[in-house]
């Protein structure tokens, strides 16, 4: 093999070496979106898709940030569809084992997440919603995250490790294919209203940060505007 074959050889293996350290909720979803006749983890120009469907559809499941999905799912859309998968944890439950694998106990988190929650992952990479071809589906559902009491944990985690996340029940999945879904699930005012921040957190239930959060993504992937300010506060429109 020569030099450039080798260099080729290890740069996809540097590509798909995630792969290695998925989660058992990662993988789940994966074959599950692939489904039956197709195929995980396919090369696809310079990047690795977690899976293409039988239909030809390419499957990306993320469950954190999109920003590191940039090229790759360009690259993507530029072959054809692709669907982005992104679990969100509606409640989550933490089993603590010792090294020998011993269950110490069990408990549920108290924190649950919502579809809010998209905007996270969308934050720093708004503009991947704007891609012709592009899928977002957003997974809710239940965890279970496997820890293990192994003394290596932060001070904060009291020497608790995160071993896995597993997937325990699946809800429900919105799909947002167009700016249209995100106005029809996060902007809860009609054609031309005016609202801001503070009267877009009311409305919709949900805290001020959020509506913060939520707002900054939406003006970025052209799904609102905005159009002036009240005092110190920005307005936007539909």
């Amino acid at each position: 093999m020569g030099k450039k074959s080798l260099l080729a050889e290890a740069q996809r293996f540097k590509r798909s070496i995630g792969t290695k350290n998925e989660s058992s909720l990662h993988k789940t979803l994966k074959f599950q979106y692939t489904g039956e006749g197709g195929k995980s983890e396919v090369q696809v120009g310079e990047f690795v898709a977690d899976g293409i469907s039988k239909k030809g559809e390419y499957i990306e499941v993320q469950t954190g940030s999109f920003a590191p999905l940039r090229k790759k799912v360009k690259e993507f859309a530029s072959h054809g569809s692709v669907r982005i998968i992104h679990p969100i944890p509606i409640s989550k439950k933490i089993e603590v084992f010792d090294t020998k694998g011993k269950l110490l106990y069990r408990r549920k988190s108290p924190v649950r997440g919502s579809i809010w929650d998209l905007f996270d992952a969308l934050l720093h990479a708004p503009e991947i919603a704007l891609v012709k071809n592009i899928t977002i589906e957003a997974a809710l559902v239940d965890t279970t995250e496997k820890r293990v009491k192994d003394g290596k944990g932060t001070w904060r985690k009291k020497g608790i490790s995160k071993r896995d996340k597993s997937l325990a029940a699946f809800h429900e999945s919105v799909i947002f294919a167009k700016k249209a879904d995100f106005i029809k699930h996060f902007v809860p005012f009609k054609t031309k209203e005016e609202f801001t921040v503070t009267s877009h957190a009311e409305k919709a239930e949900i805290k001020r940060h959020v509506s913060q959060k939520a707002l900054y993504v939406l003006t970025k992937m052209k799904a609102i505007k905005r159009v002036g300010k009240k005092g110190q506060a920005w307005v936007y429109t539909r």
